[in-house]
């Protein structure tokens, strides 16, 4: 869908009160056939994968997901907060051969001492740690700090191709950091290059802390520091995600927060409603 007419149509269901997934039905279903390489397919179906990854792949679609984003083998990505390696665990092997793999890690080495920066530290040592131990597989991978608003320089300036993040836009609002994210990510592009946004997404007004976030926002805030909204996918959308849980998007699978409270309910439901945007560097 074009910029225009996406930003017109996400703006006019915000304004009605309605869920950005109440866009027409050709819409939603325009990328829901999108084309894998066989390379691509050839990483999916690795037995590097751990199992328990490769099962949530119903509701996270990698390979039409990183083919909407016009990720290549050849291409030099960059992952913002790679978490425990889901999706590293495709990219890496996928661009070893002849492009990059670049995490944008957590800070491993923290200057303050809380609780949350001992929780992305130790994260951070675990995903080095994974690369670390499976060098066949991983040795290619190259190292970022993504600390923001202190770090947020990801390589050189117009080096990368691509830029990716899934479901991490809601930790950096909720820091006041979203912004100063975006602009690390547009400064490292090179002109042309690609955005890659997976994200919850909100109904109009409700808040970060929810876990969900509004995609009219985003793109405002994108628009803001220099990318062009290219292109939207309804790839990773769930009619099914009401959005009004006990616990924000971290009820519903894999979370589920509320333990076994309600648990069925919330495994028929899947995966969060998410937005799957394609920002480009012009």
């Amino acid at each position: 869908m074009k910029l225009k007419g996406l930003v017109g149509a996400i703006l006019g269901l915000s304004c009605a009160g309605f869920s950005a997934t109440s866009i027409a039905a050709t819409q939603v279903e325009q990328h829901a056939n999108v084309a894998v390489n066989s390379a691509l397919q050839q990483a999916l179906k690795s037995d590097f994968r751990k199992k328990a990854n490769s099962q949530r792949d119903g509701f996270r679609h990698p390979g039409e997901t990183l083919s909407f984003f016009g990720v290549t083998p050849e291409k030099t990505v960059i992952e913002l907060w790679p978490g425990g390696g889901w999706y590293a665990e495709i990219l890496a092997p996928y661009l070893a051969k002849k492009g990059q793999y670049i995490a944008a890690n957590f800070e491993t080495k923290p200057t303050e001492d809380n609780g949350r920066t001992r929780y992305y530290a130790k994260a951070g040592k675990k995903f080095e740690k994974w690369v670390e131990d499976n060098p066949a597989q991983l040795k290619k991978v190259g190292f970022a700090t993504l600390n923001p608003p202190v770090k947020t320089q990801l390589g050189k300036d117009n080096s990368a191709d691509v830029v990716l993040t899934f479901r991490n836009l809601h930790n950096w609002e909720m820091s006041g950091n979203l912004e100063p994210v975006f602009k690390g990510a547009y400064a490292v592009l090179k002109t042309g290059g690609v955005f890659g946004v997976v994200e919850h997404r909100a109904n109009p007004g409700m808040p970060a802390k929810s876990g969900y976030m509004d995609p009219a926002m985003v793109i405002k805030l994108a628009e803001k520091v220099g990318f062009v909204l290219a292109e939207s996918s309804e790839i990773n959308a769930n009619p099914k995600d009401t959005k009004d849980y006990p616990k924000g998007v971290w009820t519903l699978p894999p979370r589920l927060a509320m333990d076994d409270v309600d648990k069925a309910k919330y495994q028929a439901i899947g995966e969060s409603d998410r937005m799957t945007l394609k920002f480009v560097k012009k």
